[in-house]
């Protein structure tokens, strides 16, 4: 009787730590609701398409009132917007912001158990609760009305219904959890192109679990039964999709155009490969690359290493002068013009091809990795000039140390080698890959890999903490 009485005032102490965590996660999440706004030019992307969907067209309104079919933006986000705008009221963006914060608390909640049971540990679990639900760089995307808050969501409960999946005997005989998880990987690329990548690493993860868990010929027959059913369940979504885009425009397009473009629409091929001659970091992306191609260029806003020499920088410089120009005088962008960023960029590719194709990809990786996750707040471009703004470069460097301690858990996390490591690893690396082809670099492209780093810290803190509290940590 006394252990039981002791195992209940743990399992109260336990359940009293997380009601506190998700009570600060709640007040900083409103916090940041109020301070800090978080609503996009996508945003309004986003809700344009979702207004056109409740009246039967997937579609956008241009600035003259004009609807026309669109295909830049997956429909999934979309889709969420439409469902809180029949329910709360078109353009109703506060509910939909009050739901995505709920929805990433009760992530945080998911990502708890999913550590709990994949280390064996209470400790795992109350620990990723912890750096979860008061992690401030996914915290404040929940406050914004973009795809990433729903991702980081689902990608939880892909990881939660994969671990309830392993638990079934005969490699999860039930449908509920393998069908849990197609819908989480499946929604999960239906929000964003990107996302595919939650389900290329999971589903092996899943289907060699069951396999291993399996040992009779017929549970393994069954599993493969289901595997084929979910793959189908998954790709139909894509396949109407797919089917959609060349109805409407003779296009074979599954997910989304790279740059955000209809077909007719004009492309910058010179303009991109351009950039990608010498972008490294989110201030040139913001400062240079987001103007392109309907404002001003300042030719003093490139950094150094986008000229060679000094009669580089006066090419570079008139060909700048001629893109302001063409856009003061409202004639865009043509495809002369293109083809002169095009030459340049060859120039320079050729005078260094590595600094091309693999120092450049590499910085801009790094810097989305480690960058402070500073952009969603009031702090400049320029955060590290310390003598700028001292307060702001505090706050900075902070941010960046926490950033980095949640790479740091992650890396210890991995080299525990816990069941499934190696499918997060084949993630990281993966997005990691693909993020070397962006040129224009951004740290929230990374911010879907913290589900995955979150539960990796608990794992380790519950593999190796767990004897400095005692047996009471055991899961029961």
């Amino acid at each position: 009787m006394d252990g039981l009485a002791g195992r209940a005032r743990h399992n109260w102490r336990v359940l009293l730590v997380c009601a506190v965590v998700l009570a600060l996660g709640l007040w900083m999440r409103l916090w940041m609701l109020n301070s800090f706004p978080q609503i996009f030019d996508d945003t309004y992307i986003y809700g344009n398409i979702a207004s056109n969907i409740l009246h039967g067209s997937y579609a956008l309104t241009d600035g003259s009132g004009a609807v026309h079919g669109t295909l830049i933006r997956l429909p999934g986000y979309p889709l969420f917007l439409a469902g809180c705008f029949k329910l709360f009221g078109v353009g109703n963006y506060l509910a939909v912001q009050w739901l995505q914060i709920g929805m990433d608390l009760f992530g945080a909640l998911m990502l708890a158990d999913f550590a709990r049971r994949w280390s064996g540990s209470r400790l795992a679990g109350v620990f990723t609760l912890v750096i979860a639900a008061l992690c401030p760089f996914t915290a404040i995307y929940s406050t914004a009305p973009l795809a990433e808050a729903p991702t980081l969501f689902l990608v939880a409960v892909a990881l939660w219904s994969l671990q309830r999946f392993s638990g079934k005997a005969e490699g999860g005989a039930g449908w509920v959890w393998i069908l849990l998880f197609t819908f989480a990987i499946t929604v999960t690329a239906l929000l964003r192109p990107d996302g595919v990548l939650v389900g290329v690493v999971l589903f092996p993860a899943l289907l060699l679990t069951g396999w291993r868990k399996s040992a009779r010929v017929e549970a393994r027959r069954k599993l493969m039964v289901k595997a084929a059913a979910a793959m189908v369940l998954a790709a139909l979504p894509f396949a109407a999709w797919t089917w959609r885009n060349w109805e409407r425009f003779h296009v074979v397009e599954p997910l989304a155009p790279r740059y955000a473009t209809d077909p007719g629409e004009p492309t910058y091929p010179g303009f991109q490969k351009w950039t990608k001659t010498w972008c490294l970091d989110f201030v040139s992306t913001y400062q240079i690359y987001w103007n392109f191609p309907d404002e001003r260029i300042d030719v003093g806003n490139l950094p150094g290493r986008a000229f060679d020499s000094a009669g580089q920088w006066r090419e570079t410089a008139a060909l700048l002068d001629d893109y302001n120009t063409a856009v003061k005088d409202s004639h865009g962008v043509g495809p002369e013009l293109d083809a002169r960023f095009m030459d340049l960029a060859d120039k320079r590719i050729r005078a260094n091809p590595l600094r091309y194709y693999l120092w450049l990809p590499m910085g801009r990786v790094a810097d989305m990795w480690l960058h402070p996750r500073v952009e969603n707040l009031p702090i400049d471009l320029d955060w590290w000039v310390y003598s700028h703004h001292h307060t702001e470069t505090r706050i900075s460097w902070a941010l960046a140390g926490l950033n980095a301690l949640y790479m740091l858990l992650g890396v210890a996390g991995l080299l525990l080698r816990p069941r499934w490591g190696w499918a997060m690893l084949a993630y990281f690396v993966l997005r990691s890959l693909m993020l070397a082809t962006i040129e224009a670099p951004e740290a929230r492209y990374t911010l879907e890999c913290f589900p995955m780093l979150f539960a990796l810290g608990g794992y380790l803190v519950g593999r190796k903490m767990k004897a400095w509290w005692g047996k009471s940590l055991a899961i029961v």
